[in-house]
């Protein structure tokens, strides 16, 4: 009797899809670090043991080609985005040696994925054949984000195999400025008229290879190119097949230009849960689309800044240079250095105040430091405001007056403890008291000026985030040293 169909014999081996691991790049990474460590210490050994140059370089030679294979299949067996991972956490040298294993598939990808920092080492490693063969594989809006790494040899060429539209694109791509949405925005897209019915449109997108990625609507054009609306896949698929387009698109949507702020068209995409969305010229001619995973980049590429900006800080190479670290880190560190020596130096003023009651020497330090953290938390607040544009020169006063009464009333709390703490160390209820004002009046000044310092600094076209919390400490510090001692002075001598 024959085995029905729906049984499967048990030789058979069931393969289960691999599925993506966000640990992968982590085990990877560990086992290329041993692999890479392994090899280092055997040509060591190999070199003590071997006397005969011409046996050690056999012996090494056959080492050196078992640990490609080794790193050869833990790496190309990795989506593109853990590659970048794995050569991003590794230094120099060995990132090089493990980006020369790399399958010539993944060098597009990989080139794209990489911190701008990881990318310029890559493309030194690469001779002009690789980098030509790597970039010729890429959209026109991919070749435009590598150009200022690119060098112009291989632009040239690459542009010679490009068709004239793809051409044109490049150029326009290459013409906005960072950090404007005609820098994120993709070429690739479906259009379609209004005068045709929903059943042409579907078969119009079966005869497509695939639909570029993140689609998620198709835009209505006319004969020149405008945007008329957009209709949406899931509309596309439950309305009626006889339905002409202008019957079901939609014409409420957003449209975005090419040189509004990446940050502003992120915010649109947070607002309005958008997964794509698109750009139009002056004249309302379709020109491109912005998708939900450049937004995503660019909300991470502005956190990761507004990070390093705060500490006085640029996106560095972790396994760079020392040199290169120095002139990274040197001049706010030098800033930093010159605003505790003010700060050193207002101290010094009450240097008779301090000698007659020492254990205000002990607490000056505190009245200075809860006046920076208090400061930071406002001006934390207004940073994040800022970006995603809810500061406006109408309600800035509304701010400073929220701020400035939030924290009085969180200061009489803490004056409180602090006070308390005060008294218990030294005895003195005088003492105690001036600690209390001393607290409040120096977190009052961290209010204001976490608010104003941001705001003025965004209106004078920098970064708010740029040094602006090494301002506000130099102001803590110096005012509340100032502040407490100069009430001490007052009341205590």
């Amino acid at each position: 009797m024959n085995q029905p169909s729906s049984v499967k014999p048990e030789n058979v081996a069931i393969t289960i899809p691999r599925r993506l691991d966000a640990e992968d790049a982590q085990l990877a990474l560990h086992k290329l670090q041993t692999i890479l460590k392994r090899h280092e210490v055997i040509e060591e050994l190999a070199h003590r043991q071997y006397e005969d140059q011409e046996r050690s370089n056999l012996l090494e030679g056959l080492l050196h080609r078992q640990h490609e294979n080794e790193i050869k299949a833990i790496v190309n067996g990795l989506h593109p985005s853990d590659i970048a991972f794995i050569l991003e956490s590794l230094p120099v040298a060995e990132r090089k040696v493990v980006w020369q294993l790399v399958d010539p598939e993944h060098d597009a990808d990989v080139l794209l994925e990489v911190e701008d920092w990881v990318r310029e080492s890559l493309i030194e490693s690469m001779d002009h054949e690789d980098l030509v063969a790597a970039t010729g594989a890429m959209d026109a809006d991919e070749i435009a984000d590598l150009v200022p790494d690119l060098p112009p040899d291989v632009i040239a060429e690459v542009q010679k195999g490009l068709t004239d539209a793809e051409r044109a694109q490049l150029i326009a791509a290459m013409g906005y400025p960072e950090d404007t949405v005609g820098a994120i925005m993709d070429f690739d897209m479906v259009r379609v008229r209004e005068d045709v019915t929903l059943e042409v449109v579907l078969r119009y997108l079966r005869r497509l290879h695939e639909l570029p990625d993140h689609t998620d609507q198709v835009f209505v054009v006319d004969r020149e190119d405008k945007l008329r609306g957009t209709l949406s896949l899931t509309r596309l698929l439950v309305s009626d097949p006889e339905s002409l387009v202008s019957d079901v698109m939609s014409t409420d949507y957003l449209a975005l230009s090419p040189l509004d702020s990446d940050a502003e068209a992120a915010g649109a995409f947070e607002r309005y849960d958008l997964v794509s969305a698109p750009v139009t010229d002056d004249l309302g001619r379709l020109i491109g689309r912005v998708t939900i995973d450049e937004v995503v980049d660019v909300i991470q590429e502005d956190s990761q800044e507004q990070e390093l900006s705060r500490a006085g800080l640029q996106e560095e190479d972790i396994f760079a240079p020392v040199v290169s670290a120095l002139r990274n880190r040197a001049p706010w560190l030098l800033i930093n250095l010159c605003t505790a020596a003010v700060a050193s130096l207002v101290a010094s003023r009450f240097e008779d105040t301090v000698s007659h009651i020492v254990i205000l020497a002990f607490l000056m330090s505190i009245v200075a430091g809860i006046g920076g953290n208090s400061g930071n938390q406002t001006m934390t607040m207004i940073i994040r405001a800022l970006a995603v544009g809810r500061v406006t020169g109408r309600n800035v006063w509304q701010l400073v007056k929220r701020e400035l009464l939030v924290t009085f009333m969180v200061g009489m709390c803490g004056s409180l403890v602090a006070g308390l703490f005060a008294w218990i160390i030294s005895g003195s209820l005088a003492i105690a008291l001036v600690m209390m004002a001393a607290m409040i009046g120096n977190m009052l000044i961290g209010a204001a000026l976490g608010v104003m310092i941001p705001i003025l600094r965004d209106r004078f076209g920098n970064d708010p985030a740029v040094g602006s919390s090494v301002l506000l400490t130099f102001a803590t510090d110096s005012l509340g040293f100032f502040i407490f001692l100069g009430l001490a002075t007052l009341f205590l001598v």
